[in-house]
């Protein structure tokens, strides 16, 4: 009935798939977990993931080659046997003992895809990884009901249940690079072809939070993304926050001035960002000050 499909890349998964196996298994269900490791460069963690094998339909591949997080999802997709997929990252865990038969009981005829949501950890991380605590618990940490009000742009891959059949109609888009934000691409496809996405309070804990340098780097790697979607027609203008904002200034002063705070005041926020207080208000202006940086002429 279910396929769980996880990719790996540098993170040991062993107490994620003993979670999921042991819920299967109560669930008494017909299921598969592939676990594919996208050519990680930590042999320990490698070796300490192979222990999945020795789990009754459970399968921990290592792939020959780095493909990225669009190439390896599609991958797991088209080898699972079951009719429903469940993808899930590598660095979560269910918040619930009854993860598994919560999907399965959201599951009806007319069901195509369905998102159970994410959370943080209540208390409070260490001050290297502050920003990315916060911004999960504000941003992406929402409940059903707040994620039902944005259907498309709520949706986030890291904890899914799909038909196997939609990835006939929609898959990831393999021949983006490998910057971020193909789970936004993933989702406006999903929207032009009219794909249905439940939201459910089902949530997993975001465990692999990555320290404010490295989340501010990926930030600025997902605007760049979202700038080469734009500009290769893949994304229109309006359909994020960020765009849309700079969709109604671009042509005013102020997209110049934005420009030139990012190039004048760039290590400000910074200094602001990888603190222990960050702001979101200064998070979000840097990112749309370096979007109208990216797109000023020079």
């Amino acid at each position: 009935m279910i396929s769980v499909l996880i990719p790996v890349y540098n993170y040991n998964i062993s107490d994620l798939v003993s979670e999921l196996h042991k819920q299967l298994i109560a669930s008494d269900i017909s299921f598969e977990i592939l676990c594919y490791d996208d050519c990680s460069n930590n042999v320990k963690l490698q070796d300490g993931n192979t222990n999945i094998n020795s789990l009754s339909h459970s399968k921990y591949a290592i792939m020959p080659k780095n493909v990225g997080r669009s190439s390896i999802r599609n991958k797991l997709a088209k080898n699972a046997k079951y009719d429903w997929c469940l993808f899930l990252d590598a660095d979560v865990i269910p918040k619930n003992s009854n993860f598994i038969s919560t999907y399965i009981d959201a599951i009806t005829e007319k069901s195509q895809i369905i998102y159970g949501g994410i959370l943080y950890q209540e208390k409070r991380v260490d001050d290297s990884r502050i920003l990315r605590w916060i911004y999960g618990n504000k941003r992406e940490a929402l409940s059903a009901e707040e994620r039902n009000k944005n259907t498309y742009l709520s949706f986030l891959t890291l904890n899914f249940l799909i038909h196997k059949t939609i990835f006939d109609t929609v898959r990831f888009n393999e021949a983006i690079p490998n910057l971020r934000h193909e789970d936004t691409l993933f989702s406006y496809d999903l929207k032009q072809e009219n794909i249905t996405i439940e939201h459910i309070e089902n949530p997993v804990y975001h465990l692999g939070l990555d320290d404010s340098e490295t989340f501010l780097k990926k930030s600025l790697d997902s605007v760049g993304a979202i700038d080469l979607f734009i500009k290769q027609d893949l994304l229109p203008a309006n359909y994020t926050r960020i765009t849309k904002l700079y969709s109604k200034i671009k042509n005013k002063r102020i997209s110049k001035l934005l420009a030139f705070l990012y190039r004048k005041f760039e290590n400000v926020f910074r200094k602001n960002l990888l603190g222990k207080a960050p702001s979101l208000f200064i998070f979000d202006l840097y990112r749309l000050s370096y979007y109208c940086a990216l797109n000023s002429k020079k």
